[in-house]
């Protein structure tokens, strides 16, 4: 078992900046970010794969997040950069131990962190 701890979330204006960290537990291979706003589905936003050497972004936020990991801390952090108020959700880490490459699909993680909340003003 993994476990997954999330930190960084909070509020911000349109156009600031917040860091998200995730630690893990033990080792992971791919991991990804996924979020969640109210009464909207859960929605995948960026993912790398264990080498870091590869990332993916979903188009809602490629060119202002970045996704990247430590894995002697066992650690994958997602810089966000001018937010937007649509950016306003729960933040979801999340982290495979069985791929190794780049994953968008949430059935392929088998750990989730406890979420979160990110909230962006107008």
């Amino acid at each position: 078992q993994v476990q997954l701890v999330e930190s960084g979330g909070g509020l911000v204006q349109a156009g600031g900046s917040l860091r998200l960290s995730c630690v893990a537990s033990g080792r992971t291979f791919t991991m990804g970010w996924f979020r969640q706003a109210p009464g909207k589905e859960r929605e995948f936003v960026a993912t790398i794969s264990w080498s870091g050497l590869s990332t993916y972004y979903a188009d809602s936020v490629k060119g202002r997040f970045t996704i990247s990991r430590v894995n002697t801390k066992n650690t994958v952090s997602l810089q966000m950069n001018s937010l937007k108020p649509e950016d306003t959700a729960v933040y979801y880490c999340a982290a495979s131990t069985t791929i190794t490459g780049w994953s968008m699909l949430p059935d392929e993680y088998a750990y989730w962190g406890q979420g979160t909340q990110v909230t962006v003003s107008s």
